[in-house]
């Protein structure tokens, strides 16, 4: 059976990490320009909660957390390299950000899915807020909710 480690990133590497996750899925596979997908939410591990999920060592998925009013966080960025779509990692690093969220209690997340992505929150428990599609970094989202409670 394949070893997953979720690790709460608190170090430079772990973060680095992270974003090279990140840069490959949006930046080079999806064409997201890098000033867009990376912010001042990584500049360092204290900036935002990340989560990085590795399969065998190996970095596999990541996602991040931030807040966004008293009760409710938004997953942001959430990310799986593409030799690990199969497995169910997406599932894995989506639960880990819900349990992250909860441990930080928070009883609400927020996130804007990728309109190709929007079937896999919806099985995850997340519905949709948003009445229309709505562009973010060239590519269409619908925003989503879901409580945690």
């Amino acid at each position: 059976m394949a070893q997953v480690e979720i690790i709460t990133v608190t170090t430079v590497c772990q973060l680095e990490q992270c974003l090279k996750i990140r840069r490959d899925v949006f930046v080079g596979e999806q064409g997201v320009p890098e000033s867009l997908e990376v912010d001042g939410f990584d500049r360092s591990p204290a900036e935002c909660r990340h989560i990085l999920l590795t399969l065998q060592g190996e970095p596999a998925a990541t996602g991040r957390l931030t807040p966004y009013d008293e009760t409710t966080i938004k997953v942001q960025r959430v990310a799986v390299c593409k030799g690990f779509r199969t497995g169910g990692l997406g599932r894995a690093i989506m639960k880990a950000l819900e349990e992250e969220a909860l441990r930080l209690g928070y009883r609400r997340c927020l996130l804007n899915a990728q309109i190709q992505a929007q079937g896999f929150y919806e099985k995850l428990g997340y519905t949709a807020l948003s009445p229309e599609p709505f562009l973010e970094a060239g590519i269409w989202h619908v925003r989503m909710e879901k409580s945690i409670r």
